[in-house]
């Protein structure tokens, strides 16, 4: 096994919709809301954590796979689904694999797949979402109401609001890709798991509209590329 190159893929996300990947803040503050974002600590600005979009990425290819049904637990695709796998199915499983990486308790044919080759950065404000935010004088966030509803009584019930970061912004990406000898074209992989997302939602209340983003890429090669992309 050899590392031939290791190449970065960069570029922005722009937030479609209200994005919320929660902080996990389990303090209720008053005046506050039910559902913080999270926010850089020191600047207090939203970003977008590098693990939210490796994990739904690799959600995404999963579910397009098809071969979750094969493991039947629940939990990601791991090595010992390999052995049930023939052709195209264990080649789309070994890319996948090769991409996200194997977790350390999952050791069978670990040292053939090799370490992970794509690296999520967390994703930051970018510099011209800053600067029109702070020129006029907006918020990098909105709250939204919602709730349940009485079906007899057709009332509103136990609302609930939720912190989102605002859509219009936009965040800087970059992913590294760690090419292997033989390990075929795993960047195409990749951007088909980033074009499925576009076509879904990142962070959490999906169903309901939050979390929808678009990728605008530096490189205009790998753009066309990803807009050629088939999705299944």
């Amino acid at each position: 096994m050899k590392l031939k190159k290791i190449e970065k893929i960069t570029g922005k996300i722009e937030l479609i919709s209200g994005l919320h990947i929660g902080a996990g803040d389990t303090e209720l503050r008053i005046g506050g809301t039910d559902n913080p974002v999270v926010k850089h600590p020191h600047t207090n600005e939203p970003y977008i954590p590098g693990s939210s979009i490796k994990g739904k990425v690799r959600s995404l290819l999963e579910l397009a796979s098809g071969l979750l049904i094969k493991q039947n637990n629940g939990k990601p695709i791991g090595t010992s689904i390999l052995k049930q796998l023939k052709d195209n199915e264990k080649e789309s499983a070994l890319a996948i694999l090769k991409l996200f990486g194997v977790s350390g308790a999952d050791s069978q044919e670990q040292e053939t797949i090799g370490p992970a080759r794509a690296s999520f950065a967390d994703a930051f404000l970018s510099d011209e979402s800053r600067i029109m935010v702070q020129g006029l004088q907006l918020s990098y966030f909105e709250i939204k109401s919602e709730n349940s509803i009485d079906r007899i009584k057709g009332t509103a019930e136990n609302p609930r609001f939720t912190e989102r970061v605002a859509p219009g912004l936009k965040f800087n990406f970059s992913i590294t890709l760690k090419v292997m000898e033989g390990d075929g074209d795993l960047k195409s992989t990749l951007l088909k798991g980033l074009k499925l997302l576009e076509h879904d939602a990142l962070g959490g209340s999906g169903s309901r509209g939050y979390g929808r983003v678009k990728f605008e890429f530096d490189s205009k090669e790998i753009q066309e590329k990803f807009e050629e992309a088939p999705l299944f």
